[in-house]
């Protein structure tokens, strides 16, 4: 297969990218900066929030031809980040689009990251990909992924684009502690208490699910493979592991993997924060026969020991 992965830079797209090119695919990539985990994935540097109305030969940015399916992974990120800055759920919905005219005017179907943030702050605990209820949208994070489903929905019914939407949760381990670049908890946690440094934990009843990142690249190939070659098409799928943890145990299992015994306090959950989420991996298991393997514990020893050995080999 010829795959595109916008975001290629980033934690996900770099596991995916270089998974794919294992399997013999080709990948190539769009991202806004260079990739500083690996030189191996063809990198175009582009910056896909601009305004952008025609992706045809001859405007300055050459994409490769004969593509089976866009990955779309390229947005903003952080929750708390674009509660602070809000224009940046703006600029994921200009990725989303400039992403969908590309699909559309060269009719490539699209897989599209969203996220459970679309579930909002779930009182009722319903996490089946039906049951989204967008009155409970908690930040303008999630309000960008929401926005980003509708216009991959209606490009669907008016123009025909097939399309695959993930909403992960919490993925972890491999390629996630550029912490300079983006504080993410669990390689936070993993470096400060390596370091000896307190800790926050925002949320002492949160429960989340987290999904270590093989798992998820597993479900999100099977689901180009089957995209592309026309077995599935037009579902939003939940990706998680399926099975809640809290911040608090997950800081245990860390402190487990490193030897060491943390200094942390407890505060309330910060603004436009999901307190709850459990997803519901019924539909990846019919439609991808998606097995997430890598129970957290197992996840987190996992993630140390590569953490440890990166910031080792790049001080």
């Amino acid at each position: 297969m010829r795959i595109l992965i916008t975001g290629s830079s980033g934690q996900i797209g770099t596991n995916l990218g270089l998974h794919l090119q294992n399997q013999g695919h080709y990948v190539f990539g769009v991202d806004k900066r260079p990739n500083t985990w690996t030189h191996d994935i063809e990198t175009l540097l582009q910056d896909l929030s601009h305004p952008y109305r025609e992706f045809t030969k001859g405007i300055g940015v050459e994409y490769p031809d004969d593509l089976d399916a866009v990955v779309h992974f390229a947005n903003h990120a952080k929750v708390h980040e674009l509660v602070v800055n809000p224009h940046r759920a703006l600029e994921n919905i200009t990725m989303t689009f400039n992403v969908l005219e590309f699909c559309r005017q060269n009719d490539i179907p699209i897989i599209f990251s969203s996220s459970r943030e679309v579930y909002g702050d779930i009182h009722r605990y319903i996490t089946e990909e039906s049951y989204a209820d967008f009155a409970f949208t908690e930040s303008p994070y999630s309000a960008s992924k929401i926005s980003g489903e509708a216009l991959i929905y209606s490009y669907a019914q008016c123009y025909g684009l097939r399309y695959l939407v993930f909403r992960f949760s919490n993925v972890y381990g491999r390629f996630d502690n550029d912490l300079e670049r983006m504080e993410r908890v669990i390689p936070l946690f993993i470096r400060r208490i390596n370091e000896g440094q307190p800790i926050t934990i925002y949320g002492e009843d949160k429960l989340l699910d987290f999904t270590y990142v093989d798992d998820c690249v597993a479900g999100v190939t099977t689901g180009i493979e089957r995209l592309a070659s026309g077995q599935i098409a037009n579902h939003t799928i939940n990706l998680a592991y399926g099975q809640g943890n809290s911040l608090v145990q997950m800081t245990k299992f860390i402190s487990e993997a490193l030897g060491k015994t943390p200094e942390y306090t407890i505060e309330p959950s910060r603004v436009g924060e999901v307190t709850h989420y459990v997803a519901n991996v019924g539909k990846a298991r019919a439609l991808l026969d998606y097995t997430p393997k890598t129970p957290l514990r197992e996840g987190i020893q996992k993630g140390v020991a590569w953490s440890l050995d990166w910031w080792a080999k790049h001080p």
